[in-house]
């Protein structure tokens, strides 16, 4: 297959794609349904054009008629007067007329035929055209019945394109929320390791702050001491109990203790 095949099948077959996808089976149905009412009504002028034809040759067969049977009365008239060559003139006319009127008489029958034939063709038309139209709702309302239900299955299942993107959305911005939290938590261990300074304190990174901030530091380290200190008194007084009466072995271990120094 040359290159120039091959583009033009992949662009028909996009194009193809894309005209699937933009179609709407409903759009469709109703232009097919415009355009068998326009055939319709097309077939109706043709029948109305040759019942008027008709119509027209009737009206000069029974002017014909007329004046055939007014020679036909002249005729006789001159025949009573006497006046033959009238008369022979007379018949001769209504024999004109008489060849006028078998013609007509034929036209007659061929559009009335013709009229005949349109007329059932537009009657099978019209048949076609209401069953085409009852078929055209009842395939329109399942497929707006089916688009809805295919729409409400996408949202609850959350494929739709739309509902999609909102997913999208929701996902990128819990993944932005928790980028957030764990920078914010990241920097506040580096500030209070000190790795970081906290930029709104006073005089950060001075030299005085910093010394002010170590005998803050001893001083709680010194209340601790006190507090533990306090809560243990009661453990001294007990002890002091045992040494009262152990008391003769101190002085001993105490001289034992001198001697060896």
């Amino acid at each position: 297959m040359s290159l120039m095949k091959r583009i033009s099948l992949i662009f028909k077959s996009k194009a193809n794609q894309a005209l699937d996808k933009a179609e709407d089976p409903r759009q469709t149905l109703d232009y097919s349904y415009q355009r068998q009412l326009e055939l319709l009504s097309k077939v109706r002028r043709g029948v109305a054009d040759v019942a008027t034809s008709r119509k027209r040759v009737e009206l000069q067969v029974n002017q014909l008629e007329q004046q055939a049977a007014k020679l036909q009365g002249q005729a006789e008239k001159a025949i009573g007067a006497g006046r033959e060559d009238l008369a022979r003139e007379a018949l001769t006319r209504k024999s004109g007329l008489t060849s006028q009127i078998t013609d007509l008489k034929a036209q007659h029958a061929n559009l009335q035929g013709e009229e005949e034939k349109l007329v059932l063709a537009q009657q099978r038309l019209q048949a076609k055209v209401e069953a085409f139209r009852t078929r055209k709702e009842t395939i329109k309302a399942n497929y707006t019945a089916a688009e809805a239900q295919t729409r409400i299955g996408e949202a609850v299942s959350g494929i739709g394109e739309e509902m999609g993107d909102v997913g999208m959305a929701i996902q990128r911005a819990e993944d932005k929320t928790h980028q957030m939290q764990a920078r914010a938590g990241a920097i506040d261990e580096l500030i209070a390791s000190g790795a970081l300074d906290d930029a709104t304190a006073v005089n950060a990174g001075d030299d005085i702050a910093r010394e002010l901030e170590a005998m803050s530091s001893q001083s709680d380290v010194e209340a601790e001491l006190a507090r533990l200190k306090g809560a243990s008194q009661p453990q001294a007084i007990e002890g002091g109990d045992i040494l009262d009466e152990s008391s003769e072995e101190l002085p001993v271990k105490r001289e034992t203790n001198e001697g060896q120094a």
